[in-house]
């Protein structure tokens, strides 16, 4: 089978290395042209007034929420335009990255996000982005994907191409030190979820299953004491920001499954964060992808140290194993995600035409969708 991996971003690692923000720009480029996209509560954290001291005289936009609407993306697209962009900085979590990708992407192309759904519909390349992630679940800062949220649609569109990867990615773990207990619960086990899948779906080759097996190691060892104490434990911090970075290389050349289907359905109907629903249904997609994937279960089980047993029980007591990290760590049970019960159709129909699903590694049509809703809501009972 003849196998490509593509990953242009350079990327700088460690502690401190958003101190290097000015070494990776562009040569020449004015201040005035660079367009630093965050949100609100990096500025709370002092996050967003440190990389400004790092780039004075840059613009900065800072409205991204959390599942980032199109119409956010098309504001911000039209002051890069006014400014006259060159650079696009996205310092934050897997929305902002997401937007600055976005963003780049309108800077040097005409019309609104929407009409640029799909694989490389830009006719111009994007604007260079510089992404700086401040979670440990994105791996935004090394894959070729935006994924922005219609509001009209209630729809989570995929915007991709090669181009759309960032050219720099600094990736430092000093700057989750100040991320909330439920943020690093959730925003790490979307690390996990994307190493996982990205290693049992259709696409998976053995470049990506190497990133994707140390992803999942380091989830299982770092993610529950990062939790605990993230400001103090920097060991934890490192390996919850690697196990990130490792996924996010892992599912950028391989892809997601039907877990992604079913949280982006879930999240652009009731702006679910993305994580936590990752989370949630983590569990009871590996049960219904088991007839197909308990080989590869098995072989993540191994790899975090669980043995003995056929393949499909150590598949079972792997899943096992996360459902009790994330009760561990307060991600919430089914039920409190807040999903009525009449829309499961819609969510189901609209996870199936997530363009996502034709990689899971069993089949899924929208009856199996609703079947995963509908028990994940039983056994929540």
């Amino acid at each position: 089978m003849r196998v490509r991996f593509f990953n242009p971003t350079r990327i700088v690692y460690g502690p401190g290395s958003l101190s290097q923000l000015p070494d990776q720009l562009p040569a020449g480029t004015p201040a005035e042209q660079i367009l630093l996209i965050s949100d609100a509560g990096l500025r709370r954290a002092g996050i967003t007034q440190r990389a400004q001291e790092l780039l004075p005289g840059a613009e900065v936009f800072e409205e991204v929420e959390p599942n980032p609407r199109h119409t956010t993306v098309d504001r911000a697209g039209g002051l890069a335009r006014d400014l006259g962009a060159r650079l696009v900085v996205g310092l934050g979590g897997g929305s902002v990255l997401d937007a600055a990708k976005a963003v780049a992407l309108l800077a040097s192309n005409p019309g609104s996000i929407e009409d640029y759904e799909g694989r490389e519909r830009y006719t111009v390349p994007p604007l260079p982005v510089l992404a700086v992630p401040t979670t440990c679940g994105t791996g935004s800062e090394v894959t070729w994907v935006a994924v922005i949220t219609h509001t009209g649609r209630r729809f989570k569109m995929s915007i991709k191409g090669p181009a759309m990867f960032p050219v720099a990615a600094l990736v430092d773990p000093d700057l989750l030190a100040s991320l909330p207990p439920a943020l690093v619960a959730s925003t790490g086990m979307d690390a996990l979820v994307h190493a996982i899948e990205a290693y049992t779906v259709k696409p998976a080759t053995f470049i990506t299953d190497a990133f994707a097996v140390q992803a999942v190691r380091m989830s299982f060892l770092f993610l529950k004491r990062a939790w605990a104490d993230i400001r103090n434990d920097h060991e934890a911090r490192d390996g919850v920001m690697k196990s990130s970075l490792l996924a996010g290389l892992s599912f950028g050349n391989s892809d997601v499954g039907a877990v992604h289907c079913l949280s982006e359905s879930v999240g652009a109907l009731l702006d679910t964060p993305h994580g936590v629903a990752n989370a949630v249904f983590l569990p009871f997609v590996m049960e219904f992808n088991l007839p197909a994937a308990s080989g590869r279960y098995a072989e993540l089980a191994r790899a975090v140290g669980l043995e003995g047993g056929t393949p499909e029980s150590l598949a079972r007591r792997l899943i096992r194993e996360i459902r009790e990290l994330a009760g561990a760590i307060g991600i919430p049970e089914f039920q409190h995600l807040g999903i009525p019960e009449e829309r499961f159709r819609e969510i189901a129909d609209k996870s199936f035409a997530n363009n996502s699903n034709p990689s899971n590694v069993r089949e899924a049509s929208a009856e199996d969708y609703l079947g995963i809703l509908e028990r994940a809501q039983s056994e929540s009972l």
